[in-house]
């Protein structure tokens, strides 16, 4: 069963691509049965006829709808007017009818509608013919019969069909290759044109595959597949390449516009799976729905908006207590004909949110509130979206979707809605604040989050034109312009780092050129190597240190370095390392009562740093969070007073307070959050002159990620340092200075396809970098031989180590690839050698630089 949207058959050579797609099926031993819609655009033109028709605008309306279809046979070298013309002279008589009569029953409506699909069948049927293909014609009203006979506007309008498995079909079917039948309309018992409601294409693609017991439904549009929010709302959004029925209809019916939610319940009811693809882009691998979840571990799938929703408020004390009130009230919109989606109750409140509606219009409106009065009192707000957050187990993962709240604190919620089926959370707001939540809720919770058997790649990174990055106003990555370079950097054999100092240079001097910080220190964790600590010296940025082993690199690189450029913060480190540090007078932060506790003496007349754990965690996975109550670091806030106290009986003097939140934060606003937290901790134990509110400035790891704007973190932190009056603020950026300067060089050792996946092996693994095995880390790959190549698919890029966790990048698109080329990991310049090792005894990465 294919199903082949307006975009799909809107001209000539999409056709080609169909009829491409059914030889290919026929080929593979598979029957086909090809539902379509109407041409892209004609079903509004349609639906607008019987408004213009009455205002006597009629004729000319109809004359665009036929010159459109004139026009598509006439591309496809097809008699258009012969082949049209008894659609076009009903068409004719439709609209001189309404005209006439001056109105447009629902009876008249829907066969005015249904034009639109027979037309674009009877031009598909000739055109699949005349491309070869042998195909069969059938009028869905001749199989398909609607089973709603009682609502006299529904029933024309917006029907059902039978999902019962129909032998009658199966037979009729059976003679017959390739058949070739419409979406969106049946008949009615009794006689006339129904249709299946708008979308209702899809919808009767899953009725005919149930009714003739399809192998599957392939649903074929002008997108990839299912992504995790509209694209057009972000180009982050990441296509959902497995889910459940039930995540695929609650993503639909949240406000996903690929598949029509009423298309998800007949396939799931026969068991038949269905896959979401795109006609244009056919290799990509698309969605696949089935019984089971693309994962069975609770997690956030999408984020949607849904526009034009309203809300009914019904208030009065007489509802406290009062049995039956809810049945009275639910009655009231049966009998109206209204649909309620979210309910939210409590003792004098019942507020329903109301889907989109054509159909609800303000004299059905009126007719609600006259059924309500009599129980209570009515408002019907209009303007409202409802965002939803969904996903298998969404009760089991509220608390991870805890700092992602932070974003409805200047946004009034009206309502919010826990599904009974444990699937989806979702709040409604005003309609002008719904896109841009959903944006930074999708950002914050799904954006950043690593390609596995559920996300895959990007919208940006798909629709990208073939050969170049997505994003084309970001400026090129230097590993493009230096390309011959790193190509003859290239090992034979293992891995290869490869810095640009240029690179780690304009980072620095960034930073360094920050107005509102004093003090830059840099995480010296990130990449220890000695060209890039003197490169970041020379900026006048000093260094974080969290062991004395780092402490004693950067005085073996820098011998002149003065003590006072080295910030040490070690985390459960011995007692001799801190006696180490103060003895070389560098900096001191402590993150923990014991040394204060047990160590007093070590102390006396010293000046030292602590660090609080602001319990505001941040970060794509719980190993980069730094804060918050699983975090094992700094002392938490209601711990700072008994700190304080412990270094005043010690003799020593806390001159600084320090927060470090996690890693790969692109929002400016949290450096000042932290800087907020920190004053006013320091304001409550006095004598503090410095606020450190340290580092995790986030890095983009492809194409689309959103980029921290530095001059807006500076501003942010210009009003911190106003409030603050004379205190010092510090800064420890690591990742951020070096991570866009390296990239990981390891040539193709084997490529392989195994169960529909491309998996392209490389030199090299987890040894050298185990940043996506340990944290789930997205890293930007590219095969560097063949840049700028047409991409071939989707491929996952792994290492030679015995794990199954050696996969450096799932689901990337990427050209034809052969043994001995050059791969490309961007974005490895931290954390990237200073990780790696010599598991299965295979030797790491070297490294050089430019």
């Amino acid at each position: 069963m294919m199903k082949f949207g307006g975009t799909s058959v809107a001209r000539p050579k999409n056709w080609e691509i169909i009829a491409r797609l059914a030889r290919k099926r026929l080929a593979d031993g598979e029957r086909v049965l090809i539902v379509h819609s109407a041409l892209s655009g004609i079903s509004n033109l349609l639906e607008a006829l019987p408004g213009l028709a009455l205002a006597g605008e009629g004729e000319a309306a109809a004359a665009a709808i036929r010159q459109r279809h004139l026009d598509f046979a006439q591309e496809a070298g097809l008699d258009g007017a012969a082949i049209l013309a008894p659609w076009f002279t009903r068409l004719d008589a439709l609209t001189a009818g309404m005209a006439l009569v001056g109105e447009a029953s629902a009876r008249v409506r829907a066969e005015t509608m249904a034009l639109g699909e027979l037309m674009a069948s009877a031009l598909g049927l000739a055109l699949l013919k005349k491309l070869g293909v042998a195909a069969e014609g059938l009028d869905a009203r001749d199989v398909l019969t609607g089973t709603n006979t009682h609502d006299e506007t529904r029933s024309w309008l917006d029907n059902a069909v039978s999902e019962e498995r129909d032998d009658t079909l199966i037979a009729r079917l059976a003679p017959h290759d390739v058949i070739l039948t419409q979406g969106f309309i049946a008949s009615r018992a009794g006689g006339g044109t129904v249709l299946l409601g708008r979308g209702g294409s899809d919808t009767s693609a899953a009725y005919f595959a149930a009714r003739a017991g399809a192998a599957r439904v392939e649903i074929w549009t002008d997108v990839p597949g299912l992504f995790s929010a509209d694209p057009r709302l972000t180009d982050g959004a990441r296509m959902l390449t497995a889910l459940s029925y039930e995540e695929a209809q609650e993503i639909a019916t949240m406000g996903g516009k690929v598949l029509h939610p009423r298309s998800v319940g007949p396939a799931r009811r026969a068991g038949i799976p269905m896959l979401v693809k795109d006609t244009f882009r056919p290799d990509l691998p698309g969605t696949r729905i089935t019984g089971e979840p693309g994962d069975d571990a609770p997690r956030l799938k999408a984020v949607s908006v849904k526009t034009g929703v309203r809300l009914v408020v019904m208030e009065g004390s007489g509802m406290w207590r009062q049995a039956g009130f809810l049945a009275d009230i639910f009655a009231a919109f049966k009998h109206c004909g209204i649909s309620v989606d979210q309910v939210s109750t409590s003792e004098t409140n019942v507020t329903v949110s109301l889907d989109p509606d054509p159909g609800l219009d303000a004299a059905r409106l009126d007719m609600l509130r006259a059924a309500l009065a009599p129980l209570c009192r009515v408002r019907i707000e209009e303007g409202k979206a409802a965002v939803s957050m969904v996903g298998y187990g969404i009760r089991r993962i509220l608390h991870q979707l805890a700092p992602a709240f932070e974003a409805f604190q200047q946004k009034p919620v009206h309502l919010v809605s826990q599904a009974a089926n444990d699937l989806n959370f979702t709040v409604v707001v005003d309609e002008a604040d719904g896109a841009a939540l959903a944006k930074s809720l999708h950002e914050s919770l799904i954006g950043q989050m690593p390609e596995d058997r559920v996300f895959g790649p990007s919208w940006a990174e798909i629709s990208a034109p073939a050969g170049k990055a997505a994003g084309a106003a970001r400026p090129a990555p230097w590993w493009e312009t230096r390309r011959e370079d790193l190509l003859a950097q290239a090992p034979d054999a293992g891995g290869r780092y490869v810095y640009d100092l240029t690179t780690v240079e304009a980072r620095a001097r960034a930073v360094a050129g920050l107005q509102s910080v004093d003090a830059a220190w840099f995480a010296m964790k990130a990449n220890p190597h000695a060209d890039v600590l003197r490169t970041v010296e020379s900026s006048g940025i000093g260094f974080e240190c969290v062991s004395m082993g780092e402490v004693a690199r950067v005085r073996e690189t820098l011998p002149d370095l003065p003590a006072a450029r080295i910030l040490f913060t070690p985390n459960f480190a011995p007692r001799s390392e801190y006696e180490a540090a103060l003895a070389l007078g560098t900096h001191l932060t402590i993150d923990g009562l014991h040394p204060l506790r047990e160590w007093p003496d070590l102390f006396a007349g010293k000046d030292i740093i602590l660090r609080v754990n602001p319990d505001r965690p941040r970060g794509h996975h719980e190993h980069v969070r730094t804060a918050g109550p699983k975090a094992k670091f700094g002392i938490p806030l209601e711990q700072l007073g008994h700190a304080a106290e412990l270094a005043k009986a010690a003799g020593a003097n806390v001159k600084g307070l320090h927060a470090h939140a996690g890693s790969g934060i692109t929002e400016a606003g949290h450096w000042r959050e932290i800087g907020r937290i920190l004053g006013e901790a320091a304001s409550s134990i006095g004598g503090v002159s410095i606020i450190n509110v340290g580092g995790g400035l986030g890095v983009p790891d492809s194409p689309d990620a959103p980029i921290l704007d530095l001059a807006e973190v500076d501003r942010e932190l210009a009003g911190v340092k106003r409030a603050l009056d004379g205190v010092e603020l510090w800064m420890e950026p690591g990742r951020y200075l070096v991570a866009e300067a390296g990239v990981l060089l390891a040539r193709v050792t084997q490529v392989k396809m195994s169960f529909g996946t491309r998996f392209i092996g490389i030199s090299t693994g987890m040894n050298s970098l185990i940043r996506p095995a340990l944290y789930g880390a997205r890293h930007e790959i590219v095969n560097l031989t063949r840049l700028g190549e047409a991409p071939a698919g989707l491929a996952s890029i792994v290492g030679p180590i015995c794990e199954s966790a050696d996969l450096l990048g799932a689901d990337r698109l990427m050209p034809e690839t052969r043994e001995g080329d050059v791969i490309l990991i961007a974005e490895a310049g931290a954390y990237g050698a200073v990780m790696s090792s010599r598991y299965n005894l295979r030797d790491p990465a070297d490294e050089a630089v430019l």
